[in-house]
């Protein structure tokens, strides 16, 4: 089977990290279609626009998206996450961002000892805190007021926990599902994610389904990250606590991620977490494993499961036995841990 897959490089180190996600996929030996998309910073400079109006309708031409990272210093940071990022997430309605977390044999922790880190994190992707309703009103005067609003839907937030509870009791999980919340502050949006947690828990009586305060939480990922398994939350709660795990597993560079609408059809955007690290762009040392870890994501949603665990087996060994980048103890370039990846992968 042919897969059509759009690439956005983006801006930074983007397009560094995605050459080599390339690289490896292209190793596998898949009838893969690259179609790139010159979207971003650049786009915005030349025409205002982060992304042409028919986005969205070039987008769902694909079967998937591999993204880099968009932003830059001469673009402010909401116009960039606004211009593109969220439209597609909203507009595609990808509601579930997964992000793994998993300490590989060789990375460097910043917590004492060998903790055991291996958790899922279940993220709402298109409501909550970041669903863009709200306004200024009296700009530039002493009474000026910026209103942001929470949005919670029963049926949004149903379909994200389900979602995790089922993933609790898929292979490789341990079947506890831990809800991130803050309904003793929050009463009204997080009270009703608690109530529909509840109901969706007792639909799965195999899972062990626990409801933790977000600051309690955070504390635990340091403290004991070998008893949280999968981990649901809210846009918000979601986007922090990930990268608070990203740390655990050694770092930015090493985070993956799929936004997805399981069960749709609809493409999936499959990103590294670390952004378009302009400090290092253009150096040749940024770490393409979270590029790489989130190719083999969208293999996975596209149903090469295979392929996508042979990559992961690739990453896993180059991680254990070498090269690293900079960023997890070596000395390694970009472009050579993606050769060693991809080589791992020819030599069977």
């Amino acid at each position: 089977m042919t897969h059509r897959i759009a690439v956005i490089p983006g801006d930074g180190a983007g397009p560094e990290v995605v050459a080599e996600a390339r690289k490896v996929l292209d190793a596998l030996g898949l009838e893969l279609q690259w179609h790139e998309l010159p979207w971003g910073t650049r786009h915005f400079h030349a025409t205002g626009a982060m992304m042409p109006p028919d986005a969205l309708e070039v987008v769902r031409e694909h079967d998937a998206v591999l993204l880099g990272a968009v932003g830059d210093p001469s673009v402010p940071d909401h116009v960039t996450l606004w211009g593109l990022l969220l439209p597609l997430r909203q507009g595609l309605d990808l509601w579930a961002n997964l992000r793994p977390a998993r300490l590989l044999e060789g990375v460097p922790s910043p917590l004492a000892g060998r903790p055991s880190v291996d958790m899922l994190f279940v993220r709402e992707n298109t409501e909550g805190e970041y669903s863009g309703v709200g306004g200024r009103a009296h700009e530039g005067l002493e009474l000026e007021v910026g209103i942001e609003t929470s949005v919670f839907t029963r049926a949004g937030v149903r379909r994200v926990l389900a979602h995790a509870f089922e993933l609790a009791e898929g292979e490789g999980r341990r079947g506890v599902v831990t809800s991130a919340t803050k309904s003793n502050a929050s009463r009204y949006g997080y009270v009703l994610w608690d109530e529909v947690a509840d109901e969706v828990a007792a639909a799965h009586p195999g899972v062990r389904y626990e409801r933790v305060l977000v600051d309690a939480l955070a504390a635990r990922m340091v403290r004991d990250p070998a008893s949280l398994d999968v981990v649901v939350a809210s846009n918000l709660f979601g986007d922090i606590l990930t990268d608070l795990a990203a740390e655990l597993q050694g770092g930015m560079g090493m985070a993956a991620s799929a936004s997805v609408a399981p069960g749709s059809g609809t493409p999936g955007i499959f990103e590294p977490v670390h952004g378009s690290a302009p400090d290092i762009a253009g150096r040749g040392i940024a770490n393409p494993i979270g590029a790489i870890w989130s190719a083999a994501l969208m293999l996975d949603h596209l149903g090469e499961t295979e392929a996508a665990a042979r990559v992961l087996r690739a990453v896993e060994a180059v991680c254990r036995d070498g090269p690293r980048t900079r960023d997890i103890g070596g000395q390694a370039t970009t472009s050579e841990v993606g050769d060693a990846v991809a080589g791992r992968i020819a030599g069977g």
